[in-house]
């Protein structure tokens, strides 16, 4: 099979691969190997893709879930469980990543998506019906089932996305693309090593003239290896722990094929600058996920990792009031200092700690790691097609003061595990999400279920039972 590109010595080369199309023809039903059966297969997603799918993102507040695969995304309804859209004709290689920004303006969307051909998309979906608005987002878009077929259907749907501009200067493929809290922000990673921060600077013109404007604020170069996923912390209370110590309450997470995961915050100086590097795993790091439910006491959230060496770690920041003692109590900023050089800001350090190791269920690369904003679960998938679910047991008892060289794995449980939940297929992604089709019967928009994303280009919806 031929590849996008050549992945480094060792490093796992089955989710660097071409799109190619999917050599299963009928959808493989999972094996579930609890008898407790937590995790339940729902009805995939209609159309199946029939080409390797790489992502799903879930739309924050409307049901809408995009998938990556192929020069293409294509926009599911989750209320349906069938296409709602299609995004195409924006990339001329594979499209790796989306990301939706949040608080759009009514009757209209934003998502940005990153490729194989060294450029970020920004696309815009904007209602131009009349007496249009932005509930008209949540009425299905149906494939009209005419002699036309498909084809008439994803012209017309087309209409209504835009390619509205696009960010180039990476220098090799973009991996990974991710939205600050605010949407103010966009970074994207790629193989030429680098991260590249972009900030929303509004519309300029006007009429048929309006763009919109995007500038880069940063390149952050300090990876020894590809950056394969960046990540935003979200905006749950203790975020802003802290915060008068620091200018800026965005953090950005970014995990490299070197191993490590680096933190980023903006100082004073309007620089972005590296403040922690998580070193623990011995193989390349294939995400980050950010806690984004809120913890005991507001404190900040935490970091989970996920590795090419099977291992999930979780990452906790040391408590914030160790800073502001550091700081006499006056208030100073002890991160940030004007007009001090930044290779002298040795206070500039935060320090992580890596509190949990997540038991041992894979064997092969974990591709991918969801963290439950509702339940505080986390569910996992990688290249060895298995899916497993975990929950905390106590949080209260693991804190950053443990002592112990390997953290422990005791406060964490396997719920539940399935076994080839895509055939013999490699699972890309996973992520929870709202339910809103039928069969969550009152439940509709609180009910949680997992999707899953792979190499036979189906997407599938999981039931999880709480």
């Amino acid at each position: 099979m031929a590849t996008e590109n050549s992945a480094p010595a060792g490093a796992a080369a089955g989710a660097e691969t071409a799109t190619a199309t999917a050599t299963a023809t009928t959808t493989t039903k999972p094996t579930n190997t609890n008898t407790d059966k937590i995790i339940t297969p729902l009805p995939v997603f209609k159309p199946e893709l029939y080409q390797r799918a790489w992502q799903s993102v879930p739309h924050p507040t409307l049901p809408l879930l995009a998938t990556v695969h192929a020069k293409s995304v294509t926009v599911f309804s989750l209320s349906t469980l069938t296409k709602h859209s299609v995004l195409t004709g924006g990339h001329t290689r594979s499209v790796r990543s989306a990301a939706w920004q949040p608080s759009q303006p009514q009757g209209r969307l934003r998502l940005a998506t990153g490729s194989f051909d060294t450029t970020a998309g920004l696309w815009t979906w904007e209602n131009k019906k009349e007496g249009g608005g932005g509930s008209e987002l949540e009425k299905e878009v149906r494939i009209p089932t005419g002699s036309g077929g498909d084809d008439e259907g994803e012209e017309e749907e087309q209409d209504d996305w835009e390619l509205t501009l696009v960010l180039e200067g990476h220098e090799n493929e973009v991996k990974s693309v991710d939205f600050s809290a605010s949407g103010q922000y966009l970074a994207t990673c790629s193989r030429d090593k680098s991260v590249w921060i972009w900030e929303d600077v509004g519309v300029v013109g006007g009429g048929e003239d309006e763009e919109d404007e995007w500038e880069t604020v940063a390149v952050l170069s300090e990876h020894d290896g590809d950056v394969k996923a960046v990540a935003w912390c979200p905006d749950v209370p203790g975020r802003r722990s802290g915060s008068k110590n620091r200018q800026s309450d965005e953090v950005l997470a970014s995990a490299s094929y070197d191993n490590t995961v680096r933190i980023w915050r903006e100082d004073y100086d309007g620089e972005w600058v590296c403040v922690a590097v998580l070193e623990g795993h011995e193989a390349t790091v294939w995400g980050v996920q950010w806690e984004s439910r809120p913890r005991r006491g507001n404190k900040f959230p935490r970091l989970i990792t996920f590795s090419a060496d099977a291992t999930i770690r979780v990452w906790t920041l040391t408590q914030e009031e160790e800073d502001e003692e550091a700081a006499g109590g006056s208030g100073d900023a002890p991160y940030f200092r004007s007009g001090i050089p930044s290779t002298m800001r040795q206070s500039l350090r935060e320090e992580w700690k890596c509190t949990a190791v997540l038991p041992k269920v894979h064997t092969r690369d974990i591709y991918a790691v969801s963290w439950s904003a509702k339940t505080g679960r986390v569910a996992s998938t990688g290249s060895d097609g298995v899916i497993a679910l975990y929950e905390e047991v106590d949080e209260a008892s693991t804190t950053v003061t443990e002592t112990t060289e390997e953290p422990s794995d005791k406060n964490w449980r396997v719920l539940d595990t399935i076994q080839d939940g895509h055939g013999p297929h490699e699972i890309n992604h996973i992520t929870w999400c709202r339910r809103f089709d039928p069969g969550a019967g009152e439940r509709k928009g609180e009910e949680e279920m997992l999707v899953t994303t792979g190499d036979d280009g189906v997407v599938r919806p999981w039931q999880v039972r709480v």
